[in-house]
């Protein structure tokens, strides 16, 4: 009898969890970009697919001509679909199968972030625009203590002045000694530290100046070097997502976005979105996520 009980009690367990386990494996896949007019079709019958939605395994694509579609699995593998047609969601799957992924922590962050909630609560939270002197040039880098990179390169981006460019940008050491110096029509530069000139430097600072007005310029923007601790740890984690994010395509730049942004690495989030963007051109969501990101770091003032 006492056996038939434990019995009873171990089956009514294993259906518990059971029941948690399918409750929290709900979805297949959540759409994180999204361009196009492709659908769903769901046990609600087709409906235009966006940004956001959660996919059962049960549901079916089709993707539109001209059309983009960036899914992320429960296990938060990235899958981009770029070839119009039928899609089955258990198919697609099933060829991302595989084990549970810290991947999920940095896609949740990146779907909370660009909700629409948190634009409200963003744009809720701004106060009055303070753009300092009008010669000043705003560079889109951190202020020091956010200001450690990872990365062998970095994309410095900044607003375009009413003086417009073309841009001078040098670096400098912390004696304010010209380490490099580019030119650029752009109002952003990708910087390889790899270069002999900087990667014996620990720290560097970023100025950018007008060259249609010299007295347009920026503040000198402090960039670090990782700490060796900081590097270890940082090189440690990374290790854990590399593997799902190796194709480095637009969407696994996205996702990359987010493990930077999660672990402080500011200069190195937008680098990564800066790398979907160019991977991605004509994708909004992209671009208007490293706007998004840019905001709620305070790295730039949006347009009143």
């Amino acid at each position: 009898m006492k056996n038939m009980k434990i019995g009873r009690i171990l089956a009514f367990v294993g259906l518990f969890l059971a029941a948690i386990n399918s409750y929290g494996q709900s979805y297949a896949f959540r759409v994180l970009a999204n361009k196009g007019t492709s659908e769903v079709k769901s046990s609600d019958g087709w409906q235009p697919l966006k940004t956001g939605m959660s996919l059962k395994a049960g549901d079916e694509l089709k993707v539109a001509e001209n059309s983009y579609v960036g899914l992320v699995s429960v296990e938060g593998k990235p899958v981009e679909l770029k070839k119009p047609g039928p899609y089955k969601v258990s198919e697609l799957a099933e060829q991302v199968k595989g084990g549970a992924s810290v991947m999920t922590k940095y896609v949740d962050f990146i779907l909370s972030s660009n909700s629409a909630e948190a634009k409200k609560n963003r744009l809720s939270a701004t106060g009055a625009v303070h753009r300092g002197e009008p010669t000043l040039l705003s560079v889109f880098l951190p202020p020091p203590q956010n200001a450690s990179i990872f990365g062998s390169s970095m994309v410095v981006r900044w607003e375009t002045p009413k003086a417009g460019g073309p841009y001078t940008v040098t670096l400098k050491n912390i004696f304010e000694e010209d380490l490099a110096k580019f030119e650029t029509p752009e109002t952003s530069i990708r910087i390889d530290l790899t270069d002999p000139k900087l990667s014996s430097e620990t720290a560097f600072l970023v100025e950018v100046a007008s060259k249609a007005d010299p007295k347009t310029k920026s503040d000198g923007k402090v960039v670090k070097k990782l700490s060796a601790a900081d590097l270890a740890r940082i090189q440690k984690s990374y290790a854990e997502i590399a593997g799902e994010v190796k194709d480095q395509t637009a969407l696994d730049k996205f996702v990359q976005a987010g493990f930077y942004e999660q672990n402080g690495l500011l200069i190195d989030a937008l680098t990564c979105y800066e790398d979907a963007i160019r991977l991605a051109p004509d994708i909004d969501t992209y671009r208007d996520a490293r706007d998004e990101f840019l905001y709620r770091n305070k790295l730039a003032t949006p347009k009143p």
